[in-house]
């Protein structure tokens, strides 16, 4: 695949130079891609939303389908026993994959009404799980909840409503320590956060970033504490919030997750690609 150099268009992270970095792009030909989740086994999973298919990538290989008919899966993440998490948008639902290949549902009602489209998920390493609830497009007009969630759902699977937001929330993140909740918000183009306790529990709800340029999407966090957003570019903003770095793309980024074996590539769903690069920070262990 071809490799691009990029130019940073801010300042650049102290722990990260973003001035002259190696883009590569690893996919591409699909029709938007979206949910990128790394497995420990050495292979990243993506999706092309409007085709419904999870894409498997392993480096040094050709992408494969790795699932052709996904419920409209968006976001997915691993959880530690390498099971995965997948936010099935058009099936209102999300589900569990074992490693066999059996598929549980995890969530799909709220007060016996079903959800609108589940988007992005993180998994803390306790099992305890965070999800959003947006919709988007045609999903607005069948939805039954009249608001847009965030939830939490524990270990032993009790659905609990985090938040209602004003806004669509879309990409969520938890912190290195597992202790705070990241959600990024389209509409009203920020990033809310929240204190967790031990039991999963969301409390003290604040905006972390406002004025965020282009709409975000999804975003991780690394070892240190920093937040990487995808929205109109690639966003780093330090533990307090502050700006750090700014990476523009030939295509606008939906979303991300580090991976390989170090967690120290960083993978870019793009609109109709896949890119990676290469960052001197490990990604966060929690999600």
């Amino acid at each position: 695949m071809r490799m691009l150099w990029v130019i940073a268009g801010a300042a650049v992270l102290s722990a990260q130079d973003f001035s002259k970095i190696q883009l590569e792009k690893v996919a591409a030909g699909y029709q938007y891609t979206e949910g990128p989740a790394w497995s420990r086994d050495g292979f990243l999973l993506f999706s092309d939303v409007p085709t419904g298919r999870i894409i498997k990538l392993t480096p040094g290989e050709p992408p494969a389908v790795f699932r052709a008919s996904s419920g409209g899966a968006h976001g997915s993440a691993f959880d530690l026993q390498g099971r995965l998490v997948t936010c099935e948008a058009a099936a209102r639902r999300l589900t569990r994959t074992d490693k066999k290949g059996a598929v549980e549902v995890l969530a799909e009602r709220f007060e016996g009404k079903r959800l609108n489209a589940p988007n992005d998920v993180a998994i803390r390493k306790d099992g305890h799980l965070y999800f959003t609830d947006p919709a988007f497009g045609s999903q607005a007009a069948t939805r039954e909840l009249d608001f847009y969630g965030v939830y939490h759902l524990s270990p032993k699977g009790e659905l609990a409503l985090v938040a209602k937001t004003p806004g669509r929330p879309n990409g969520i993140a938890l912190s290195p320590k597992g202790d705070r909740l990241y959600v990024t918000d389209s509409d009203q183009r920020l990033i809310r956060l929240w204190d967790l306790d031990r039991a999963g529990r969301a409390t003290n709800e604040r905006v972390f970033v406002s004025g965020i340029e282009g709409p975000p999407n999804g975003l991780k966090t690394d070892e240190k504490g920093a937040v990487w957003v995808a929205a109109k570019a690639l966003l780093v903003f330090s533990e307090d919030g502050k700006p750090t770095a700014k990476l523009e793309m030939p295509e606008p980024p939906a979303n991300l997750a580090f991976g390989d074996a170090d967690l120290q590539t960083l993978y870019l769903t793009a609109q109709k690609s896949v890119y990676r690069i290469r960052v001197d920070r490990r990604g966060s262990i929690v999600q």
